[in-house]
């Protein structure tokens, strides 16, 4: 594709691991110049697309890189995820990973080779992005651009939201981060009711580290019924969940994972994480030589402020009881007490659908205010 400057764009796919570094290094010369912007771990993102990941055990993907005058400057990846087709059977297939300059030429060609891929694959319809599924990293960045992105959440320039609409694309969901300030916050009488009528029958308790295997498979039941009905929900595998899992407990005190019984039964729980890209954000990705011990140093001795809620669930047969709101409070309010305890004093609970006012009411019961807010996109692929 020519530019109209004369400039040629091309689009190459990513088929071996020199071509993988440079797809997962675009990043760093689209925000060479934004003082938000964290690098990615270079050693996280070579794991997470790894052919052993376990979201590929039911998923097949393909990543392009642009290059200008030969240079690279851009990327996309199309992803299809054959547990979403079992479930909704819509031919629906995902873009992600999107990064390019602010130059409608070099969008139009990474768009139109991920679409040309998905409709020779049979798909109808392309949603993104999915950075690489559902219950990964979603979303452009609209909203919020002036504070760094927390712990396993992207940040966007603020021109791809209007260069994806540019490609076709229509909005098809909204997804917002609220911010709590931990230290200080008034709990709501209407929560202190609730928890006094569900006095005898809820327990909270920290995740057990020597019946771990067993409290992730429990965590992993009670996200995948509570999020069923959710939009676009896809099942965490079991392999998923504990890739997950174990990646977290590698940073994370086990206090920071609670679960909420009710006479007995798990039925919800929550994950607070530290918000990692404050003690990585001058490491520009490298952990060699010296990464790792600075990143462990700031974990063990200067603790970060900020933290991110990331998971919570509450089993769908309590969520229209007094018990759902009542463990949902029991849950946040432990998850604010190991926190400050740590030393953080903020803490990011994202993402919630817009849609989702019961959730919200919940968070904006503590005084919690939308931050950020992420859109995902939409588009009918024609020809399929």
């Amino acid at each position: 594709m020519n530019h109209p400057s004369g400039n040629t764009i091309e689009i190459r796919e990513v088929t071996n691991k020199k071509d993988l570094k440079t797809f997962i290094r675009i990043p760093w010369g689209i925000y060479r110049d934004d003082p938000n912007w964290i690098a990615p771990l270079m050693l996280d993102r070579k794991e997470a697309f790894s052919a052993k990941h376990p979201y590929f055990k039911h998923a097949i993907w393909q990543a392009w890189v642009a290059y200008r005058d030969g240079k690279p400057v851009g990327r996309i990846s199309a992803q299809i995820d054959e547990l979403h087709q079992q479930r909704y059977n819509n031919k629906t297939g995902f873009f992600g990973l999107i990064e390019a300059p602010d130059d409608p030429a070099v969008f139009a060609a990474l768009f139109a080779t991920a679409e040309n891929w998905l409709r020779e694959k049979g798909m109808r319809q392309v949603l993104g992005p999915f950075n690489l599924g559902i219950n990964q990293e979603v979303g452009i960045l609209v909203e919020g651009f002036d504070t760094p992105p927390r712990i396993m959440s992207s940040h966007s320039a603020r021109y791809y939201g209007a260069a994806i609409e540019a490609c076709g694309y229509q909005p098809a969901q909204d997804l917002l981060a609220y911010e709590a300030d931990i230290k200080d916050y008034t709990v709501p009488e209407t929560m202190l009711t609730l928890v006094q009528r569900s006095a005898g029958h809820v327990k909270i308790r920290p995740l057990e580290k020597k019946n771990m295997a067993a409290d992730f498979e429990v965590m992993r039941d009670i996200f995948n019924d509570a999020w069923h009905n959710n939009w676009n929900f896809v099942p965490f595998t079991r392999e998923e969940f504990w890739a997950i899992g174990k990646e977290l407990l590698m940073v994370i005190p086990s206090n920071f994972i609670q679960v909420a019984e009710i006479d007995g039964e798990a039925a919800a729980f929550i994950v607070l994480l530290p918000d990692i890209n404050e003690a990585v954000a001058d490491l520009n990705g490298r952990l060699l030589p010296f990464g790792w011990a600075k990143l462990l140093w700031r974990l063990k001795v200067r603790f970060p402020k900020s933290s991110r809620l990331p998971l919570m669930g509450v089993r769908q047969k309590y969520q229209n009881t007094i018990f759902g709101p009542a463990m949902a409070y029991l849950l946040i309010e432990a998850g604010f007490k190991v926190g400050r305890a740590k030393g953080l004093e903020r803490v990011e609970m994202s993402w919630i659908l817009e849609s989702n006012k019961g959730v919200r009411n919940i968070i904006e019961k503590f005084g919690s205010k939308i931050t950020k807010r992420y859109r995902m996109y939409q588009k009918a692929l024609d020809g399929s």
